[in-house]
């Protein structure tokens, strides 16, 4: 029988009535926790530009900055959902400033995920962010060399390369989107593009190459991973869905409390794709209407056994509700379609399904 499904902004509606209307306000004391990692990452930064620190000083500091870069991008997130400050040209000038360290611009991500990714979330064709189909697979002869590598070593260059993998999508989708601006705008989102760039490849030429692996290049790289822990759980074990129904195609993960708290809430994923422009500070109170409203269809589970699940099942996407492996010759379901994280059994692919082979 065909899943019902429903769009956000149907849940919404179900939702909004029982919360308070301060739920609805931007919360510009968010900033307060911006200004403290910003704080941190300039400090450590200095302390490793200007003195002869000990290898293990550098590396400590290098991934308290690393840290600090990941929260600072998840506040950004926030500020460019209008979450924190209404004003257009300040909500663009903060988001520009926390974004800075994943270099990445306010009006490609604007663009990128909150016009686009939001919208059509797990949408095959629409949605920037969603993994591959067999189809698309088949007409890639590149990709398809990569995928006949056995899962386990798939899976480890697949969480290998989370340490790059933000900074690299958002430049394609910097040269995916920005001929979509009009000719006016194109100016700024270039500059945008090319400032971050530019202030930190030219740092390197100030601090000398070994001071700005430790207060730039490996920060990126911690940032990365932080950032792609929680991306990489946010649609990716969830199916394609014909309609934008945040309960089938998001999955929000549980961590603990002071993790919550560092991360502005950022592991409550299917809230934030029913409320987007709702300050994260609030999302305790929409997981509690979801749950007691739609306990069966909402995907919950630890970060930990999230990323165990990323690991042991494979990335393409068959009939857009299972995920298959071509190596293996094996399927397995997407959540809400057969996979229990704390029993991942695969099913052994039909003759229909080894012709992707």
């Amino acid at each position: 029988m065909e899943k019902e499904f429903h769009s956000f902004g149907w849940y919404a509606s179900k939702i909004k009535p029982h919360l308070p209307k301060k739920a609805f306000k931007p919360v510009p004391a968010r900033l307060l926790g911006g200004l403290a990692y910003l704080l941190v990452s300039l400090t450590g930064m200095f302390a490793i530009g200007l003195y002869d620190l000990p290898l293990l000083a550098n590396i400590v500091i290098a991934f308290a900055i690393g840290a600090s870069f990941a929260a600072m991008g998840f506040l950004g997130h926030e500020i460019l959902h209008g979450t924190v400050v209404r004003k257009a040209w300040l909500r663009d000038l903060l988001g520009a400033v926390f974004f800075f360290p994943l270099l990445t611009g306010p009006k490609l991500w604007r663009k990128w995920h909150n016009m686009t990714h939001h919208v059509h979330t797990q949408n095959e064709e629409k949605d920037p962010d969603a993994w591959l189909s067999t189809e698309k697979l088949d007409k890639n002869p590149a990709l398809k060399v990569i995928y006949r590598l056995p899962l386990s070593m798939r899976a480890f260059l697949e969480f290998l390369s989370l340490s790059v993998t933000f900074t690299l999508h958002s430049t394609r989708m910097f040269f995916v989107y920005v001929k979509e601006f009009k000719p006016k705008k194109q100016l700024s989102v270039w500059v945008q593009f090319l400032l971050p760039w530019a202030a930190w490849t030219g740092l390197l030429f100030f601090v000398g190459f070994t001071s700005w692996v430790f207060l730039f290049l490996i920060p990126l790289l911690i940032a990365n991973a932080i950032v792609m822990g929680y991306i990489s759980t946010n649609h990716r074990l969830n199916p394609h869905v014909p309609v934008n129904d945040p309960l089938a195609n998001s999955l929000s993960v549980t961590v603990p409390k002071w993790v919550d708290v560092l991360h502005f809430n950022f592991s409550y994923h299917t809230e934030h794709h029913i409320f987007p422009s709702m300050s994260s500070k609030y999302y305790p109170l929409v997981k509690k209407h979801i749950k007691n409203n739609w306990p069966e269809r909402y995907h919950e589970m630890p970060m930990s056994n999230a990323l165990k699940a990323l690991w042991n099942t494979p990335r393409v996407y068959y009939n857009g509700v299972e995920l298959i492996d071509p190596e293996a010759e094996l399927v397995y379901g997407s959540l809400g379609n057969g996979l229990d994280h704390e029993s991942i059994e695969p099913r052994p692919m039909n003759e229909k399904e080894k012709k992707i082979n």
